[in-house]
């Protein structure tokens, strides 16, 4: 691992922590730095992936993070890791952190997302209600090597594009853009002057610059219908499929296990909302006046994700001015990054604090109520709002020119991210101006494709096998939120044939 320090922004590379102190080196220093780091990780050593003999046992690892989970929601969380090699990458951010962390890496520190696969982009409204394209998770995010998540979010496209059964040679062309594109515009921000790369976003026109160069008036089709969808996907999009009105007062439906609605006076609901106020400031002054003019009016618990199932994850409708006038607001558990045990420790105390902070770093533009909360019993929380114009395109519609055409916008916006809170000057010099990465990270894509391949064979195989339980159909209907002396809030199964609950 390099321990050279190009910008001044990072104390000590084997920590792979940000510290954001005021960069002294030259435009000059940090190329050299970056062309430095290839003795570290040559570009052409990421070409393939060969496990590491001690590597941990998958399906123990995925294990030992539920540990701490809801225990009830489990086997929904592993019917849906099930599905494909591409859904379980989905859910398995934690044994890529494992593997990554096995291999020699660059030192070039950024802030990562952590679990970049092409399912965490899309379309959301920024507070100025223009439409930008963007990262949308951070559950994972935390300090560390730049080329971390460039390799999760290739291998996505490798596995998605077999998941639809592509032509191996447009999926092998995807992989690449990625790699390329992201290159190509780190090296256009490492020309840019700090605070633009700051202010610059992935706007529809951007996306659709981007299309006009590609050619293709397909392209600009599907990006226009994106567009269409992003702005049907308002909070009353969300509000008119979550819930009804039953004696004239709007509530949640009650859907269990994925939306199970918790009346406001109830000890699991007014835990939670106790913590409002305490969330409220960490907002911004205006923004916390904003949301005084709203009051609670519904509560329930709402399962979301795929990887995220089983952490706690609340759903709250506001009212304003009229009945009208409704937000909704999510209340999610944030726990440990899956890369600190690889990178540093967070220096955030608040797991929920990591994730707001994280994104506020990355995202061009961040929702307006986004904030953290600490919980009772440890248990940490971020918020934000559940749907603003948010829309992600659906893997299993992928064709060969969508999948070229997605891996080359993702490319390109991750490495805004990346630019914003690292040296893009010493990430581009390390990079390069030939396809030697390019190739590199095609040729890891596609041996760690068939990694995540012989690992979701052995994580099916401990479902057939009983040792994983999946959720069968109708069970999910026996759940309910309870408050719990000892957790807080959890999930017990009810019996069907008893009034009784029983924790399971």
């Amino acid at each position: 691992m390099s321990t050279e320090d190009p910008t001044d922004t990072v104390a000590d590379s084997s920590e792979m922590g940000l510290h954001w102190q005021v960069r002294t080196a030259t435009v000059a220093e940090r190329q050299a730095a970056g062309s430095a780091a290839r003795t570290a990780r040559s570009r052409s050593s990421m070409a393939s992936f060969v496990p590491s003999p001690d590597r941990p046992d998958p399906v123990g690892l995925l294990a030992g993070q539920e540990t701490a989970r809801v225990q009830p929601l489990l086997p929904l969380r592993h019917s849906r890791m099930s599905v494909s090699p591409f859904t379980f990458y989905r859910g398995s951010a934690v044994v890529m952190a494992h593997d990554l962390a096995s291999m020699p890496n660059t030192g070039l520190v950024t802030q990562l997302c952590g679990d970049a696969h092409l399912s965490n982009f899309g379309m959301f409204a920024a507070p100025d209600r223009n439409l930008v394209f963007d990262i949308n998770d951070f559950d994972e995010t935390n300090p560390g090597p730049f080329e971390w998540d460039v390799c999760r979010l290739a291998a996505s496209f490798a596995l998605a594009g077999r998941d639809v059964k592509l032509n191996e040679k447009a999926i092998a062309q995807a992989v690449t853009a990625v790699a390329f594109a992201y290159r190509t515009q780190m090296a256009t921000y490492a020309g840019m002057p700090d605070i633009d790369v700051w202010y610059d976003r992935v706007s529809v026109e951007v996306l659709q610059e981007w299309a006009n160069q590609e050619g293709s008036k397909i392209v600009e089709k599907r990006i226009e219908q994106s567009v269409a969808k992003a702005r049907a996907r308002n909070a009353w999009s969300a509000i008119s499929k979550m819930t009804e009105v039953v004696d004239g007062q709007r509530q949640f439906k009650n859907m269990p296990p994925v939306l199970m609605r918790v009346p406001l006076d109830d000890e699991a609901a007014q835990i939670i909302s106790s913590l409002i106020d305490t969330y409220q400031a960490t907002l911004p002054a205006d923004r916390r006046q904003l949301l005084r003019r709203y009051h609670r009016i519904d509560f329930a618990h709402k399962v979301v994700g795929v990887g995220s199932v089983g952490l706690l994850a609340f759903v709250m409708l506001f009212q304003g001015r009229d009945p009208d006038d409704l937000i909704v607001l999510q209340v999610k558990q944030a726990v440990a990054s899956v890369l600190e045990p690889f990178t540093a420790p967070s220096e955030f105390a608040v797991s929920g604090q990591r994730v707001v902070v994280g994104q506020q770093f990355m995202q061009a533009a961040s929702d307006v109520f986004l904030g953290w909360v600490s919980g009772p019993h440890g248990k940490d929380f971020y918020v934000r709002q559940l749907r603003d114009m948010k829309y992600a395109i659906d893997p299993a519609q992928f064709t060969e020119l969508s999948l070229l055409t997605y891996a080359t916008v993702c490319g390109r916006t991750l490495a805004r991210a990346h630019a914003r809170s690292g040296d893009a000057v010493a990430i581009a010099s390390y990079l390069g101006t030939n396809a030697k990465f390019d190739k590199a990270i095609t040729g890891f894509s596609f041996a760690y494709a068939e990694q995540v391949t012989k690992d979701f064979a052995e994580y099916t195989t401990a479902i057939a096998r009983g040792s994983v339980a999946t959720l069968e159909p109708g069970e999910g209907e026996n759940y309910e939120v309870v408050a719990s002396p000892s957790t807080g809030v959890s999930l017990v199964s009810v019996r069907t044939d008893s009034a009784a609950p029983t924790t399971t």
